[in-house]
């Protein structure tokens, strides 16, 4: 731990602020943008149902240099990282709007996410070393606010631009609140660096980069990208081969990216597994429901924006109930329920039609947002809670790697499974639209479900650590 500076009043009271502003900007870009979809595509002249490469591009590319974040701000200083990753984050938001086409709309994601992957962990990382121990959990607790009001008023906002301004807009409101804070980092943000210069490891960041980008794509390429099944199998034979490499060249690297003796611990392997395959059913929420209500039930971007309110007020109010939960059942028994519980409200949605009533959608969606917040506290809490001291900090990245990893998997999961449905229709008009949605929210549901076999393998006996607050993770 390096020495920690010692703040002047006017910055050790506006810091925060400024780490608060980058949090705000980047949860409310990953929520904004879904129910801007449709008019996108429109406008793109693309088909609805094949934009989910603009969201993967994003999460993919926060996936990829999230383990790298900690040694490029030991390197080049906090300070000057943060500063880029705004900038980055701002230009992206500028090129997205003044984007014609889906590829270049993509390659501005990309360029977003390049500056997203540094937002969070460096801002925390820019806490952590300039406050002491005995002010984190308020300075923390402040700074993550913002984000969770992202999920809350992002659908909202983004449904409204787009109904009486333009999509460009869900990108254009980046453009003064970026440069707000690359000044507010340039007055205010210390520039601390690691005690120790570490050697990170690029061949293991290779390889596993790699690995998430093949299995990616070759989910990618059953469904908007549309390749050959043959090309699939090879992408994805890649990107399994560059992982089994990663794995067996890190057993015996010194200072590896992450090391598989995090897994000797119980809790965390099962945790780590759980996130990869429970999240699928979660990240691709947000991307399937306003594609569903505006594609195939014809609602306005308005409408579907506020029909996303409940998903997450229920998600902000079920994070108080997520502690006393588990101390009362335990890790195994909160997660498997809830696991089950979880699939089963996806599959519901299948049931969804025009002649449902408003009300009961907005029951289904308000359970949903409570039962997937308590499942994202539940499992990153009992990922990371055995981990020493020495292995937190590695467990932790992992973490953050596979949960946005497991999202957009998630979601080109789903664009494959209504592709494949909608290619296999045999009528024409909302009738089959709404029927590959249908199918689709069945077959998550499902694989959902399934994820609860990997948390009943859970020790029944309480874990030896007291129940902690959920960690900072993206979720």
């Amino acid at each position: 731990m390096p020495n920690r500076p010692l703040l002047d009043a006017r910055t050790a009271r506006w810091l925060p602020w400024v780490v608060a502003i980058a949090f705000f900007m980047q949860s409310l870009d990953g929520t904004i943008l879904n129910t801007a979809l449709p008019s996108m595509a429109r406008d793109l002249a693309e088909n609805p149902l094949r934009m989910q490469s603009v969201v993967i591009a994003y999460m993919l590319t926060v996936a990829l240099l999230i383990p790298a974040s900690g040694w490029i701000s030991d390197r080049f200083g906090t300070k000057r990282v943060f500063f880029s990753a705004i900038m980055l984050f701002t230009l992206g938001s500028l090129a997205c709007a003044l984007s014609t086409s889906l590829t270049a709309l993509v390659c501005a994601r990309i360029l977003q996410g390049l500056g997203g992957s540094l937002m969070l962990p460096v801002g925390r990382l820019v806490i952590l070393r300039a406050y002491p121990r005995s002010e984190l959990v308020r300075i923390l607790s402040f700074v993550t606010v913002p984000g969770l009001l992202g999920p809350l008023i992002g659908p909202t906002l983004g449904g409204w631009m787009v109904e009486y301004l333009s999509w460009h807009w869900i990108f254009l409101i980046n453009l003064p609140v970026g440069l707000l804070g690359c000044w507010a980092i340039w007055q205010l943000i210390p520039d601390l660096r690691g005690a120790t210069r570490t050697r990170f490891d690029s061949m293991g960041f290779l390889l596993f980069g790699a690995a998430m980008v093949l299995i990616t794509i070759a989910m990618e390429g059953l469904g908007e990208l549309q390749l050959p099944h043959l090309r699939v199998m090879l992408l994805l034979f890649a990107g399994m081969a560059c992982l089994a490499a990663y794995w067996l060249r890190a057993g015996h690297t010194e200072n590896a990216l992450f090391s598989p003796t995090l897994f000797r611990t119980r809790s965390f392997a099962v945790g780590i597994l759980g996130n990869l395959f429970a999240r699928l059913g979660g990240g691709a929420l947000p991307f399937l429901v306003p594609l569903l209500l505006q594609v195939a039930m014809g609602y306005s971007p308005s409408q579907a924006g506020m029909s996303m309110i409940p998903l997450a007020a229920s998600a902000m109010l079920a994070k108080s109930l997520a502690r006393p939960l588990i101390e009362r059942f335990g890790y195994r028994v909160i997660l498997t329920g809830n696991t089950l519980l979880l699939g089963a409200l996806l599959a519901s949605l299948g049931l969804i039609s025009p002649e449902t009533p408003y009300w009961v959608l907005l029951i289904q969606l308000g359970l949903l947002g409570a039962v997937n917040s308590m499942q994202f506290t539940a499992m990153n809490t009992v990922t990371l809670i055995d981990l020493d001291d020495a292995s937190a900090s590695s467990g932790n990245s992992l973490l953050s790697v596979v949960a946005q990893l497991a999202m957009s998997l998630g979601v080109a999961c789903a664009g494959a499974l209504l592709g494949g449905f909608t290619a296999a229709g045999t009528g024409e008009g909302v009738s089959t639209t709404l029927g590959a949605f249908q199918l689709t929210f069945l077959t998550i549901g499902v694989m959902t479900m399934l994820a609860a076999a990997i948390f009943a393998q859970l020790s029944n006996k309480p874990s030896q650590n007291a129940v902690r607050p959920e960690p900072e993770i993206e979720p």
